[in-house]
């Protein structure tokens, strides 16, 4: 099983040079046996050499105990190897600094010169030996074209192996170090593009939230507020007209009813999402093995919360002339204006138009109860514009109206609404002490 770059480095903690303690381990336990090889070898070049035995020994630990040091500094392991090769001496230090060497970072052309080197000496310590077998042993018979053949043999032989085998190892390495990497680039790409996703989903979820806020309170405050309107002028005319309050009581249940009607359509769009957003839940922890589908939550929530946008189920602008008969029941003096040729639009646009004028007359049920109130519609052919103005409210109707509760984001979600559709939404007081509320949104497809 691969490891990842940050598994390896915290498995390093050997001593000195060593990356792992088994590592120093097998260095030592080689150094120990190429000494013991050397030491041995040493008594023979010793004799050969005519010094004292216990010299030859010495010089052979001595220079057996260099591979120990072969993943510091395997150049000078592979020149001592090289430098002992006349006496005889260091066969177990060659090979494994040879496949040290071989299995570095090092430039070819230094690995190239120092494995030529030991192919050379090796050929030439051969040679000799070949040749002087004969003058040693007077029963050996070779040809003179069998010494150079041996010799080459025997060199390549010795040095071939290990050299091929340490680039092996080498290049294995390397392309492990290189997966590992990958692996690690890829994680962190992976885990950087989790954190976007949940970053777009909960951004996701704070719009399907600020949506949700937003039509609810489009659904429940003007009809409340007519119906707190109506309550108030059944309260006052309860005694004195009997018919009348009967009417006002006949409306506030229509109107309640209405409210009802359109929540209860709100929470059914709502709930048939929920219930597709845990299909696709599912379907998102099954084919990526239990990670969170945050993407397909989020794409689930907003097709639930624009799919009566889509399929035309909301308010339109044919429901604008009830809505101004609905204000002018509750006394309101209201005067609606249509310019242009009228036409149907996208559904988006006619809720967005319908929601505008809704919330502008809500306002006026809050603010200026009594006030003269103009809504004007203007079909062009590219866009389609809305106002409603209402003029200064009597100040004997404005002190006795019924005081109204006012969250502050009728006119914040008038504006999200219509700059939402590439809009312009304009809202102030008139010079006349009234107020009005104007805009202008783009026909599209």
């Amino acid at each position: 099983m691969t490891r990842t770059g940050e598994e390896v480095a915290a498995g390093r903690g050997g001593p000195w040079w060593w990356e792992r303690w088994r590592g120093a381990a097998l260095d030592l336990g080689l150094g120990f046996a190429s000494a013991v090889e050397c030491g041995v070898e040493g008594t023979k070049f010793a004799r050969d050499a005519g010094i004292p035995l216990w010299a030859g020994v010495v010089f052979g630990v001595l220079a057996g105990s260099v591979l120990v040091v072969r993943h510091k500094w395997p150049i000078a392991v592979v020149l001592v190897a090289i430098a002992i090769t006349p006496a005889q001496m260091g066969f177990l230090m060659g090979l494994v600094g040879l496949y040290t060497l071989a299995a570095t970072e090092l430039p070819r052309r230094i690995i190239g010169s120092l494995a030529g080197m030991s192919l050379v000496g090796m050929l030439v310590v051969t040679f000799v030996r070949l040749k002087q077998g004969p003058a040693t042993g007077a029963n050996l018979n070779v040809g003179d074209w069998a010494v150079p053949v041996v010799s080459i043999a025997a060199a390549l032989g010795v040095t071939a192996p290990p050299v091929l085998l340490g680039l092996y190892v080498g290049a294995r390495r390397r392309l492990m170090e290189s997966l590992r990497e990958r692996a690690d680039s890829l994680e962190r790409e992976l885990q950087l593009l989790a954190e976007r996703a949940e970053e777009r989903a909960e951004w996701a979820r704070g719009e399907e939230r600020t949506r949700i806020a937003r039509e609810m309170h489009d659904v429940v405050a003007h009809r409340v507020s007519l119906m707190v309107v109506h309550a108030a002028a059944l309260q006052a005319v309860a005694r004195k007209d009997p018919e009348k309050a009967v009417r006002n009581a006949a409306l506030v249940g229509d109107m309640g009813r209405q409210a009802l009607t359109e929540l209860r359509e709100m929470l059914g769009v709502l709930r048939s999402g929920g219930e597709r957003t845990g299909a696709m839940g599912a379907a998102g922890v099954t084919g990526a093995a239990g990670a969170p589908p945050l993407a397909a939550v989020s794409a689930a929530a907003a097709a639930a919360a624009s799919r009566a946008v889509e399929e035309g189920e909301g308010p339109c602008l044919a429901d604008v002339e009830e809505l101004v008969g609905q204000s002018a029941a509750a006394g309101m003096v209201v005067a609606l204006s249509v310019d242009g040729e009228v036409r149907t639009y996208l559904a988006e646009i006619e809720q967005t138009a319908f929601r505008v004028v809704q919330e502008a007359l809500t306002n006026v049920h809050k603010h200026a109860a009594g006030a003269k109130t103009y809504v004007r519609l203007a079909h062009r052919a590219e866009e389609i514009a809305m106002q409603v103005e209402n003029e200064p409210p009597p100040e004997v109707l404005s002190a006795g109206a019924a005081r109204l509760p006012s969250g502050g984001n009728g006119l914040v979600g008038m504006r999200e609404r219509v700059v939402a559709l590439g809009g312009v939404f304009v809202s102030g007081p008139t010079e006349a002490g009234g107020f009005r509320v104007s805009a202008v949104i783009p026909l599209r497809g």
